[in-house]
């Protein structure tokens, strides 16, 4: 795959400082908005890659939902968004599916790549790991059946879903909290009317906001979006 033949919703295709993966329009900015509102803040690329379009929500329809993703793009400030086209309700660890993610992979090129959490209820979130983390293994391998030259992502880092993690990295997002509130908000025809479920619903905002207090509290700030990373870090002393 060449970058130009990427199916981008907005922006330029690039090498990225971070790549948040989204199951469905949406995911990425309640999970990980804070954090890619203040890399754009800070003058870093950052990108969304939605893995399916959304087609089977109850809410919304692809066109509605991609129109939402440009307006929520703005707000963050992204440097990229681009759709994957992989069904709906059927993300799976299947060689198909992983080479079409590899391939993007190898095309933007992300350092930091932010994938959701294997602990969820709804089977795509889950679905999406597993698929994420083989696509990140064929990116890397020079002989896999991936267009693209190989690359190798620096570090997967998880993000909260439905459930409880075991977080061992907290970003400070205070200062970018209406950045995020107003991204999420852009997703109209899922934040507004009635509640479909314990997560389509108008109160996300809040129910977001408390979970980025606690994990805030536990980092000494006010909010922290909060990441699992299966691997240890190494970090620099006089940093800290």
């Amino acid at each position: 795959m060449n970058i130009s033949d990427l199916d981008t919703t907005y922006g330029t295709p690039q090498p990225l400082a971070w790549l948040a993966l989204a199951p469905h329009p949406d995911d990425a900015e309640i999970g990980v908005g804070g954090t890619l509102a203040r890399l754009g803040r800070e003058g870093h690329s950052a990108g969304i890659l939605e893995l399916t379009s959304g087609e089977g929500g109850t809410q919304g329809d692809p066109e509605t939902r991609r129109a939402e993703c440009v307006a929520a793009a703005e707000i963050l400030g992204l440097a990229w968004r681009g759709q994957l086209g992989l069904p709906d309700g059927g993300l799976l660890d299947i060689p198909e599916q992983a080479r079409a993610l590899a391939a993007v992979l190898r095309a933007v090129q992300p350092r930091v790549l932010a994938a959701p959490h294997y602990r969820d209820r709804h089977p795509d979130h889950f679905g999406a790991y597993h698929l994420a983390k083989r696509a990140v293994h064929l990116a890397a391998l020079a002989r896999a059946d991936v267009p693209g030259q190989p690359w190798r992502v620096g570090r997967m880092l998880l993000y909260q879903g439905n459930a409880d993690i075991a977080a061992n990295v907290l970003i400070n997002v205070e200062q970018d909290m209406p950045t995020w509130q107003a991204a999420i908000e852009a997703h109209v025809s899922q934040f507004s009317g009635a509640a479909i479920s314990e997560t389509v619903t108008p109160e996300i905002i809040e129910r977001r906001k408390a979970r980025l207090m606690y994990w805030g509290t536990l980092g000494r700030a006010r909010y922290c979006e909060a990441f699992e990373s299966e691997t240890a870090l190494i970090l620099d002393p006089a940093a800290l």
